[in-house]
Order: structure tokens, then C-alpha cells, then sequence
């Protein structure tokens, strides 16, 4: 089992530590039902960093994201992600994932912890033909889901940019 970078401290505060998907993830801290209503009421700290994180740049990253995804992620500004999936050959999905336009020509792909090595290994197999620059982030990234009707309240102090003026949803 792997450690998330934030282990000893959800370990500190007393979070009930499970194994999923090769990781030790706190999947609780006072009770499902209690954290439910706190985030349904307030705000909620998710951890999810044994996601995984691929980049994708360079000239021909696009091209990979077009015929590697189902969406069309040429429709995305800088700054904007879809939600999207990998469709395999035979009408199924490898799986779900997030792509973020980070700057022109640089992509982030988030992928499920469970799936990195099967996602790794389908998005190489076509950049074969595009020759993308690909890099597996897992390892370096840490992400924390903030949750609830005080999330952008709670998160305000962190940016200068005006986070109640992003729409709830900007789909591409």
C-alpha cells in the first residue's frame, strides 16, 4: 500500500485509514452520516490524491487528446476542464477522466487511481502516432476536493481572482 503525501496528518486528526485502490485513503472522520450533512450544509475536505495525473503537451497534444477521448477538448479555453472518458475499440470505456486546458498546447488528464497503469498504457499506445509530449505526474500531485455551499466562501482567502464570478459549471 502507497502513502498519500497527507497520510500522517489525516492519521493526526484521527481519520479511519482503508485501503482503495493501492493506497491507504482516510475515508472518514466522524461518521458518514455527520460528514454527509456537514457538507451538504457547510463545506467538505475531500482527499483524492491517488488520482492520477498525466500531461500532455507539444504541438500534436491536441491531436492525442481527440483520438484518445470522446468529447471534443478542442472546444476548451485555458482554464477550462470537461469531463470526458477513453472509448475503446469495441463500443466500451476504458475509463472516465477529467481533462484541464492548462496553457496552448498543455493538457492535464485526471484519471482514476485504480485505472493509472491501464490509462498510461492505452494513451501511449496512440501517441505512437502523435508523439506528444506525455508525462505521468501521479506521483507528484496531491489534490483535495473542496465541497458544500460555503466551498467558495471557504476557499476565497486562497486567490486573488473572484471565485464567486465562476460559473457553477462552464460546459465545453
Amino acid at each position: 500500500m502507497k502513502n498519500i503525501a497527507l497520510h500522517s496528518i489525516h492519521e493526526k486528526l484521527g481519520a479511519k485509514m482503508v485501503p482503495f485502490a493501492g493506497y491507504n485513503m482516510p475515508v472518514q472522520y466522524e461518521g458518514v452520516t455527520a460528514e454527509h450533512l456537514t457538507v451538504r450544509a457547510a463545506v467538505g475536505v475531500f482527499d483524492v490524491s491517488h488520482m492520477g495525473e498525466f500531461l500532455v503537451s507539444g504541438a500534436n497534444a491536441l491531436d492525442l487528446i481527440q483520438k484518445v477521448t470522446s468529447n471534443d477538448a478542442s472546444k476548451l479555453e485555458i482554464g477550462d476542464a470537461q469531463y470526458s472518458c477513453f472509448p475503446n475499440e469495441k463500443d466500451g470505456i476504458v475509463d472516465d477522466l477529467i481533462c484541464y486546458k492548462i496553457k496552448e498546447e498543455e493538457y492535464l488528464l485526471v484519471v482514476n487511481a485504480s485505472n493509472i497503469e491501464k490509462d498510461w498504457n492505452w494513451i501511449s499506445k496512440y501517441n505512437q502516432e502523435f508523439k506528444a509530449d506525455l508525462t505521468d505526474l501521479s506521483e507528484d500531485y496531491s489534490l483535495l476536493a473542496i465541497q458544500g455551499p460555503k466551498a467558495v466562501e471557504a476557499m476565497q482567502s486562497l486567490s486573488s481572482l473572484d471565485l464567486g464570478a465562476i460559473p457553477f459549471y462552464n460546459l465545453k
